[in-house]
């Protein structure tokens, strides 16, 4: 007899598009008004692709956060980042930014001289990752990875590679350090591979190219700026690419990012830029920003200008 097969994907969330940061605009399936909140993981912004002309490029001026984790993957263009703690950094293409604002940090994330000055494309992602209670009002803390520190697994038959963020797959473990256990995964393919992930975790997958991909053992179809959400039930997530290549070589390479985490399984109060348990802790970190507890970064009217500038310029391309 034929063994059932399990349906693992319960849902499928098309991204909505709204502008964020300065003025740019994202691709956001999570929150969305099917999925709030998929524990640990607050949110996911796909941003771009995008191409800007000299003095277009935007990014997101000095901002607060507290209580959670934020994390910036580049594929390409660039961000430069300071913050109110006097770190300071530029995340080039295949970098990532591991975040932890714990009790609290002001910063902004710009674009790089060079892409504004020159223009150019830039794409990327940022993911806004829970912390546990106990952990809300640690130091902030910053793991700003390079590509070459952040390791690939090829599967045998070379039709699939994953850039391994967080987590480990097979014999291959990520270089960052999370709070709690997460699986932040690029995974590229343009053949079938099974994904094992830990029991108790389930996961999500986003596709962020225009390969369409079969997820699941159900082999549910995920097309660009689609997110599916997955209930693993404790068995491998299979992956297939699916669309001819035109040259007649096989498949299309088929790109996703998945996403899996333990639940911390607490009541979370947020808002804005403030992730926390309770609201009387959501009114102390906003009454903490407006007494300067937050710090404060050098050059703010700066940026705030060369952000109103580039946004004129986008308007007057007719691109707003």
């Amino acid at each position: 007899m034929a063994s059932k097969i399990l349906k693992q994907v319960s849902r499928v969330i098309t991204a909505h598009r709204q502008r964020e940061g300065g003025g740019f605009m994202v691709r956001r399936p999570l929150p969305s008004g099917s999925l709030d909140y998929a524990d640990p993981f607050l949110m996911l912004d796909h941003l771009g692709p995008v191409h800007y002309e000299p003095g277009e490029a935007v990014g997101a001026p000095d901002h607060p956060h507290r209580g959670f984790e934020t994390v910036t993957y580049v594929l390409e263009g660039g961000f430069e980042h300071h913050d109110s703690h006097g770190n300071h950094g530029v995340l080039s293409p295949g970098y990532v930014q591991w975040m932890t604002a714990g009790s609290g940090v002001i910063h902004s994330e710009m674009p790089t001289e060079e892409l504004l000055k020159k223009g150019g494309n830039f794409h990327g992602f940022q993911i806004w990752v829970n912390l546990p209670a106990k952990d809300k009002m640690i130091r902030p803390r910053y793991q700003d990875v390079p590509p070459e520190n952040i390791p690939w697994f090829e599967s045998t038959d070379k039709q699939t590679k994953i850039k391994v963020i967080a987590g480990e797959v097979e014999d291959v473990k990520a270089n960052i350090d999370t709070h709690t256990p997460i699986y932040f995964l690029d995974l590229r393919t343009t053949g079938k591979y099974s994904l094992n992930i830990p029991e108790g975790m389930d996961a999500m997958v986003y596709n962020y190219h225009p390969a369409t991909i079969l997820v699941g053992q159900e082999k549910t179809k995920v097309e660009e700026s689609q997110l599916a959400v997955l209930k693993t039930q404790g068995q491998p997530v299979e992956f297939e690419a699916t669309e001819e290549a035109a040259d007649g070589s096989g498949k299309k390479e088929a790109r996703v990012l998945v996403l899996a985490g333990t639940p911390i399984g607490e009541k979370i109060a947020r808002y804005g830029p403030f992730v926390m348990n309770t609201e009387d802790e959501l009114r102390q970190a906003m009454v903490d920003v407006r007494s300067g507890k937050f710090g404060e970064i050098s050059g703010s009217f700066e940026r705030m200008r060369k952000t109103d500038e580039a946004n004129a310029r986008r308007r007057q391309a007719g691109k707003e």
